[in-house]
Order: C-alpha cells, then sequence, then structure tokens
C-alpha cells in the first residue's frame, strides 16, 4: 500500500468518523456529557470511549454548520473535545516504528505534529457525516490495575456490521487512546508499512515532507470548501 493509498484510505475515514459516531447509541450519557466533563481518571476504560464521543456528538447534532460541512467549526471541535484524548507521541512512534530512535527530536516533534494535522482533517470531514447509528460494546476484558486495555465494539447501520476497537492506555491523567482497529486492521500498523517504505526511499525528511504536502492539500481543500 503506497502513501496516496493510504491517505485517502477509507480504512482511515471509517476508523476516525466511527469514533465520532459512537455517541449516537448513548443518549443518557450525551445529556450528562454536556454539562460535565469526562472523568478520564476515574472512568472505566469503556465508559471513557463512550463519554467522549457522547461529548462529540452532543456538541456536532447542535451545530447545523458542521453538518453543512463547515471542516473549520468541525475541526475547532476536534481539538476541544477529542485530542486531549489522544496519545499522539505514542501513536505516532508507533507507526514510524524502528525509524522513530533514529529521527531526531526535533524530525520526532515534526512527525508527531503533522501526523496529527493528517488525523484531524481527516476526522473533520468525517464528522459532518455523523448519522443514527447503534453501537453494541463488548465486555472489557481486563483486571482493575490494568494500564493497558482493548474496548471492543460493533458498529450497527446500513450495510453490514463494523467492528471498531480501540487500544487505551491509562497514565496519570487518565485512559488515553493510542490506536484504533477497524475490521481487522490497526490504523497505526497501517501506517506503518507505507511510513517504512517513504523513510527507506528518502528518508525521515522524506516522510516529513509527505505528510506535509498532504496537509497542505487537506488544507487547500479546506480553504476552497
Amino acid at each position: 500500500m503506497n502513501m496516496k493509498t493510504v491517505f485517502s484510505s477509507s480504512l482511515l475515514r471509517a476508523a476516525v468518523a466511527v469514533l465520532a459516531l459512537q455517541g449516537a447509541a448513548w443518549p443518557l450519557v450525551a445529556a450528562h456529557a454536556e454539562t460535565a466533563p469526562v472523568a478520564a481518571t476515574t472512568q472505566a476504560p469503556d465508559v471513557f470511549v463512550q463519554s467522549i464521543t457522547a461529548d462529540l456528538i452532543a456538541t456536532v447534532r447542535q451545530d447545523k454548520a458542521i453538518q453543512s460541512g463547515d471542516l473549520r467549526k468541525a475541526i475547532a471541535v476536534i481539538e476541544a473535545k477529542v485530542l486531549p484524548h489522544i496519545d499522539f507521541q505514542r501513536m505516532t512512534a508507533s507507526a514510524v516504528g524502528r525509524n522513530w530512535r533514529q529521527a531526531t527530536p526535533d524530525q520526532q516533534k515534526r512527525l508527531q505534529e503533522e501526523f496529527k494535522t493528517l488525523l484531524v482533517y481527516t476526522y473533520a470531514g468525517a464528522v459532518s457525516q455523523i448519522r443514527d447509528q447503534t453501537i453494541e460494546y463488548k465486555p472489557v476484558r481486563s483486571r482493575p490495575d490494568d494500564t493497558e486495555v482493548v474496548v471492543r465494539s460493533v458498529v450497527k447501520g446500513k450495510g453490514d456490521p463494523i467492528q471498531i476497537d480501540y487500544r487505551l492506555e491509562k497514565a496519570a491523567t487518565g485512559w488515553r487512546v493510542y490506536d484504533v482497529n477497524v475490521l481487522g486492521a490497526w490504523l497505526v500498523e497501517t501506517y506503518r508499512a507505507s511510513f517504512a517504505q517513504e523513510v527507506s526511499a528518502s528518508g525521515i525528511d522524506g516522510l516529513i515532507a509527505k505528510l506535509t504536502e498532504r496537509n497542505k492539500q487537506l488544507a487547500t481543500k479546506k480553504t476552497a470548501g
């Protein structure tokens, strides 16, 4: 899978879209989330995921501009309600793989910034497509002292059910998402192969340049929209 294919991958769009759609099946959680912050340090991991997405859904459904495709507003909502709960440093390091250790601190910082921007742009385009879906969560198999867990779910709507799983880690501030699995393919692993191919061909700076170029293209589309 080459870089162009990954950047336009329906897998990625499905992953970020369904993370937003999780709240559709939890109206009671959504109503509560409008008036209370996510208590990431005390919630069970599955409730944590539900709370984030329910809060996002409640906001999007009240904003006609986002529903009409206003990506600027969608990005603002994502930055406020989603980004604080994602470990982009771990996600980026895992996606870059063994080449991460070869990157300088400045290169690591730039990689993380560009990768985050790429996911934010993709997520913003998906948020405006929220419709009525139902979510079935699987029982979480973990112990109270576990610091890493997987939250599994199935999205049901038009068409075949979609399997969506989340890898979470428990940091000092609470749970954070660091990977998403759509239909059996983990997001980080999907990027790792293409990133390694780009680094092999043009080095770390080449990968940064490729990410930067793609983000500029997405920014142009956002402005045009």
